[in-house]
């Protein structure tokens, strides 16, 4: 089969099978892909995004699938345009997200010769399978649920003078996928707890909390913006040995993976019976261990204690009361995640943000939110917040400075959607000077990396619209007067070392007014 009959029989059938968004980043192998998608976007049929680099296309259409939870297609030529698809391969493997990377390559007898941008492409972006192809394969077949990766052989000639309608009578579907289900049946003990991990497995905040009622238990969420009903702070009173002791359940439920806080893996090391439920124990987390696994929400019923979770509740209430933060990256996150309007998306990016909004966010509702958790990187979060606020009408990001200026190149391809991106800026990797390796000889240059860098101007420098505010009067404002479009905030907090004492204090203040309260001290 000739290239462009080749492309267009996989476009086609993408299409039949419902997938709506294809990311291209531009190439010469995979020239037969991009006139097909060009033809197919004319026709209406598709929306087709244009990002010239290849590790920041990977990651807006990861930003794309997860907040479409729907296929999207990446694109890319041969060689190296391929290894940079990795870092959002492995972020999609492990959060089981649904994207299809369509990588071009030379056919497969020039493989080892040395001939020009060709490499072994097959495995390359591992541990997601290859399927490598020459000819014409049925392409709904991958489309399982996770991750897939389809290798293209395209021998020349690339462009071809077939001008046959090619799009006609073709008849887009919804692709409809297999679920997990389980008759399986646990038995709850009374007092019990859930445990939601930031990426809820994929479930629904709905039937999370739907379930937790079932079982009249308390729940502690690692996004408490999903969770109106959570146990508030509970990463900072779980710090405190005699609190959890004090609050040690029977059974410990855990939802997804919980990735964040010591102090909420610490407190389930304790518990003596552990349930997990999420569907990667299927397929990517096959060594996962507990009490019970289960891949979807097993059935149970156990006899509610309303005393049990009273107890919950009251300290939870206690824990908002007392809590009293200065201006701070605390105090920045927290009051961003309060002010954010209903129905609008929160992209949260790893290292610090997305620690402290579970640690100092108040718990509510009606915000979408989404981090990269599957392996908690840094990598490609503006172009993933990009690609998410493609789907929302209002979008918000948060990310640290360092996290924002790994990625800086996605402002080359900035969304028109509206975003605004807010930039805590501390003048480095503020997350190390609250580790244990804080203090040692030489921090500052290999861990604490300052980049003494004018972030206004550099983001000015992209021809962006940019605000900066020095505390939280300001902050507030800047989030009810935005413009519509794109829009940078950079938050200007204390020094790293400031903010790592104040951390601390905040912390230690909470437990022992709790400790108080509970009649602990």
């Amino acid at each position: 089969m000739n290239s462009t009959a080749l492309a267009r029989n996989i476009v086609r059938q993408l299409i039949e099978a419902g997938v709506a968004d294809f990311v291209l980043s531009p190439g010469s192998r995979n020239a037969p892909l991009s006139i097909a998608l060009y033809e197919a976007e004319q026709a209406g049929l598709i929306n087709l995004h244009v990002r010239i680099d290849e590790r920041g296309a990977a990651f807006f259409a990861l930003g794309l699938s997860k907040a479409s939870d729907a296929y999207v297609a990446v694109i890319c030529t041969s060689g190296t345009a391929v290894a940079n698809y990795h870092p959002a391969a492995l972020e999609a493997y492990h959060s089981a997200n649904k994207l299809l990377f369509l990588t071009a390559d030379r056919p497969a007898h020039l493989r080892r010769t040395g001939a020009n941008q060709t490499t072994l492409q097959v495995g390359l972006l591992a541990p997601i399978e290859t399927v490598d192809i020459a000819s014409v394969i049925n392409v709904s077949e991958m489309l399982r649920g996770g991750p897939a990766h389809l290798n293209i052989q395209f021998d020349e000639p690339l462009l071809g003078d077939d001008r046959s309608d090619w799009l006609a009578g073709l008849t887009p579907k919804t692709l409809e996928l297999e679920l997990s289900n389980t008759q399986e049946l646990f038995s709850p003990a009374r007092r019990g707890l859930l445990i939601v991990g930031h990426d809820r497995a994929g479930f629904d905040p709905l039937a999370i909390s739907l379930f937790a009622d079932s079982l009249g238990w308390p729940l502690i969420a690692e996004d408490p913006l999903s969770f109106p009903e959570a146990i508030a702070h509970a990463s900072l009173l779980l710090t405190d040995p005699e609190m959890r002791a004090t609050l040690r359940p029977d059974q410990i439920v855990v939802v997804g993976r919980t990735t964040l806080s010591r102090s909420i893996n610490t407190f389930i090391k304790e518990c003596e019976e552990v349930v997990v439920i999420d569907p990667r124990t299927l397929t990517v987390d096959t060594d996962r261990s507990a009490s019970k696994v289960f891949a979807n929400f097993p059935d149970g019923y156990c006899e509610k204690d309303s005393v049990w979770l009273d107890r919950w509740r009251a300290i939870s209430t206690q824990a908002r009361d007392v809590l009293h933060l200065d201006w701070s990256e605390q105090s920045a996150v927290a009051s961003i995640s309060a002010a954010l309007p209903e129905g609008s998306a929160l992209f949260i990016g790893s290292s610090r943000p997305v620690r402290d909004i579970e640690a100092f966010a108040v718990p509510r509702s009606g915000i979408h939110t989404f981090a990269n958790r599957g392996l908690a990187g840094i990598d490609g979060s503006i172009a993933t917040a990009f690609g998410i606020a493609e789907k929302f009408e209002r979008s918000y990001a948060i990310l640290g400075d360092i996290t924002f200026l790994h990625d800086i190149s996605a402002l080359a391809n900035p969304t028109s959607a509206n975003l605004t991106l807010f930039v805590i800026d501390n003048n480095g990797g503020g997350i190390f000077n609250t580790l244990p390796q804080s203090g040692v000889e030489g921090f500052e240059k290999i861990f604490a990396t300052p980049h003494n860098l004018d972030l206004e101007r550099v983001i000015q420098g992209f021809g962006g619209s940019v605000t900066k505010v020095k505390n939280r009067t300001d902050l507030l404002h800047s989030i009810v007067h935005q413009s519509p479009g794109l829009n940078f905030i950079v938050v200007e907090v204390p020094d790293r070392e400031t903010n790592a004492a104040s951390l601390k204090k905040v912390t230690q203040s909470l437990v022992s007014a709790l400790r108080i309260g509970s009649n602990l001290a």
